[in-house]
């Protein structure tokens, strides 16, 4: 019996100009996680959202990004940013070494609201569901044009993803305007 050793800056990428993702350990390398190394692009953000059966863990490796992983006293459709807890709970914004655990059920979120490509780790359990979401949403990204909200509807409806706030990209401009 072997295990698996992926080196630094090794593993299969799948890329847009919304995220880059590498995968890390996979169903197919024999895991019940999925791990992958996952880059946010400035003004990425994946919206509020929900899985019944699966469940994530995020670790911030590089950059800042805002996070959420609770339920909100009232769950608003246009925006997750000002969402609060029962107990107080708002969003975080969290640094290198910060990590988030979201259980089935948990509404949970993330953005990159600064202007430096942020980087995590992410591993979500049970796999592939991660990683074939992955793949087609890549396809979707990867179209050109505005993102057709219909069909990456149907892909979440398909991987366990229900969608709370919309997904995002609006990357910043640069301070020429250029």
């Amino acid at each position: 019996m072997s295990g698996l050793i992926v080196p630094s800056g090794q593993g299969r990428k799948l890329t847009t100009k919304m995220q880059e993702v590498t995968f890390k350990a996979t169903a197919a390398d024999g895991s019940s996680i999925s791990c992958f190394e996952v880059v946010v692009p400035p003004g990425f953000d994946v919206g509020a959202h929900t899985h019944h059966r699966s469940q994530e863990f995020f670790y911030i490796l590089e950059g800042e990004l805002d996070l959420l992983a609770f339920e909100p006293t009232k769950r608003t459709e246009e925006s997750w940013e000002d969402w609060e807890s029962s107990g107080g709970d708002r969003v975080v914004r969290a640094g290198v070494g910060s990590c988030m655990f979201v259980p089935p059920g948990c509404p949970h979120a993330f953005r990159n609201a600064t202007d430096k490509p942020a980087r995590m780790l992410f591993q979500s359990y049970p796999s592939p569901d991660h990683e074939l979401y992955f793949e087609e949403i890549v396809e979707i990204f990867s179209a050109g044009g505005p993102v057709n909200a219909d069909a990456v509807q149907e892909l979440r409806d398909r991987y366990d993803v229900s969608q709370i706030t919309p997904l995002r990209f609006q990357p910043p401009t640069p301070p020429n305007g250029r």
